[in-house]
């Protein structure tokens, strides 16, 4: 796409406010280096930060900018075939969560490192929100958690199996490792998974359907979705939700949390590892004290001090960055 065909959806935008926009879709993509170079003018004259991931397999982003700027960007998806129909998950901030732009070229939109599972030609039932909870409910439904364990322990469903991956790549081997040897669960049973946003738990229903399970359901939209849909009176998620960007966590209302950021081990902070006599701004928390090397600390304590006079002079700091959970 050249520049005057991407401004048609560029506009001057002066909100206050922000949206923060979580998005993906498992569908065939070609091109991806001219899709690349067409989202990546489009999201810049939108004056729209955060990250889109393309692959083979489809998109998936979370970014931010205006609501006119976000409202631009949707139309677009409309407009191509094979993008609309794209669901999109909607929050506020009084300020945009990333710091630049970044639209990347990977090997998967989510990493599983299992070539051959395919959520573009089967996957497991979709579950609108509304009708979540109706499954939490059911007595023989097993419950699992398709987050790392970090997310986990900060906020889950109650009953949710929690596999303690580090990352999504560590799914496969719980499945064969642990899921496989419960006595109580077999090929027929009821299986429902959740995620943040719906691409973690998507794709693993599509693995397990790989292996042989029949029943097979999961939360469209992930939790985002949930919390968006679901009155806070009905909403029966317990704690609050990871997010990765500066936000750190969402309470129900999709509201900032109370954790903040450990940017050494990039861990979620309560308001007690803040007090810590381990905690360190910007160095190491008590989630990661002793785990780092001199060369690393030094780092850190360098890393901090750039941000320290950002701040005083009122600019950003790109080392406060969060990454997105590829």
């Amino acid at each position: 796409m050249n520049d005057s065909r991407a401004k048609k959806y560029a506009r001057s935008y002066n909100d206050k406010k922000y949206i923060i926009a979580s998005f993906y879709k498992f569908v065939p993509i070609s091109n991806l280096d001219k899709l690349q170079n067409t989202l990546y003018h489009i999201c810049r004259d939108l004056g729209i930060a955060g990250t889109i991931l393309l692959a083979d397999e489809g998109i998936n982003g979370t970014i931010a900018g205006t609501k006119n700027s976000i409202k631009d960007l949707y139309q677009w998806f409309c407009d191509q075939p094979n993008l609309n129909g794209i669901q999109i998950k909607y929050s506020k901030d009084t300020s945009i969560p990333f710091h630049r732009l970044k639209v990347r070229i990977k090997k998967e939109i989510v990493a599983m490192g299992k070539p051959g599972i395919d959520p573009t030609s089967d996957v497991g039932t979709y579950v609108d929100p509304l009708d979540w909870n109706s499954l939490l409910k059911e007595k023989n439904t097993v419950i699992i958690d398709t987050r790392n364990h970090y997310e986990v322990k900060i906020g889950t469903f109650d009953k949710a199996l929690n596999p303690r991956t580090n990352s999504f790549r560590e799914f496969p081997a719980w499945v064969s490792g642990t899921l496989e040897t419960m006595p109580n669960i077999t090929k027929e049973s009821k299986i429902a998974m959740f995620c943040t946003g719906g691409i973690r738990c998507e794709k693993a229903t599509s693995y397990l359907k790989d292996r042989g399970y029949k029943n097979v359901f999961h939360l469209e939209g992930g939790i985002l979705k949930y919390f968006e849909d679901v009155s806070i009176e009905e909403n029966l998620w317990n704690g609050e939700c990871f997010v990765f960007d500066n936000r750190v966590s969402l309470k129900k209302d999709l509201k900032p949390g109370e954790y903040s950021m450990c940017h050494a081990c990039r861990m979620p902070l309560a308001k007690t590892d803040l007090e810590s006599k381990k905690y360190s701004p910007g160095v190491h928390c008590p989630k990661c004290f002793g785990t780092h090397t001199e060369k690393q600390v030094k780092r850190f304590k360098d890393r901090q001090r750039q941000v320290e006079l950002s701040n005083l002079r009122g600019e950003k700091h790109l080392g406060s960055i969060i990454k997105q959970d590829g």
